[in-house]
């Protein structure tokens, strides 16, 4: 079987893996829930990719992310729910339905109307999902609440702006960044309380809650946590490695330095930047 352009052939390609006897044995054993860590790993090494700025990486991780899709299609296809067509067919449909200010009678709408459509189109959306699922004999859906249509799975940091922005819909929200800032202070000093008292269970969760709070600020500010996160942890990254490379050069390790020793180190690798 020769590579393609063609995504039959990827379609073709996962069948043969999936194929009972002649197939990959660990493709074989496999299901949707034994996947799922790994479709959200390659949704990460997509943005670690976009966010070094390798295009030949990114070119890559999308094919890796691409064969989950297929991969998830396939299973549900052998279990005659749905194939990857399917897939193809729901997502064309609700790109074209969510923006008939391109596709549609709505064309040259302003911004702040297309934000109204949206939502109005997601309302109706989730009408219709409930509609299918009765059709279907499906158990409804609990009654509709604010923060619905949060999933579960996304990083703690991505779903608490979310929740927050949806609570932020209705009113519940900090008027401007300062009582943003008095909350995070608030939390520092509960934190602070629950380790003097030796309750680490207390301080576990109002760190989640100073966490929240940090969350809060990032989205006045415009900014994604996780993506700021993300720059922090590069920036350690770099700046712990100038650490070791200078001490190398001494002939020594990061265990054989003190912390004044190598906090200095990262100043200097601080100023470098």
């Amino acid at each position: 079987m020769k590579p393609s352009r063609d995504i039959g052939r990827l379609l073709e390609i996962m069948a043969a893996l999936r194929t009972p006897e002649t197939g990959c044995p660990w493709d074989l054993e496999q299901d949707f829930a034994s996947i799922a860590p790994y479709t959200i790993e390659e949704a990460y090494e997509v943005a670690d990719a976009i966010m070094r700025g390798d295009l030949d990486d990114l070119c890559d991780e999308l094919g890796d992310l691409l064969l989950q899709v297929v991969f998830h299609a396939r299973m549900a296809q052998e279990r005659g729910a749905f194939d990857f067509g399917d897939v193809v067919t729901a997502v064309t449909t609700k790109m074209i339905r969510r923006h008939p200010h391109v596709f549609g009678e709505a064309r040259g709408r302003g911004v702040a109307a297309v934000n109204a459509a949206w939502e109005e189109i997601k309302a109706d959306e989730k009408r219709l999902k409930a509609e299918r699922r009765a059709a279907r004999g499906l158990p409804g859906e609990a009654k509709a609440r604010t923060l619905d249509g949060v999933a579960v799975g996304a990083p703690a940091l991505t779903r608490a702006v979310k929740l927050q922005a949806k609570a932020a819909r209705v009113g519940f929200d900090w008027p401007d960044t300062v009582q943003v800032i008095d909350k995070i202070r608030e939390e520092i000093v509960e934190v602070e309380a629950e380790i003097a008292s030796g309750d680490r269970a207390a301080a576990a969760g109002e760190v989640g809650d100073l966490l929240f709070a940090l969350a809060n600020l990032a989205r006045h500010l415009g900014v994604d946590p996780e993506a700021a996160l993300r720059g922090t942890n590069e920036k350690f990254t770099r700046r712990f490695g100038h650490i070791e490379d200078a001490l190398e050069a001494q002939g020594r390790a990061p265990q054989d330095a003190s912390l004044d020793e190598m906090e200095a180190l990262w100043q200097q690798a601080k100023g470098r930047e």
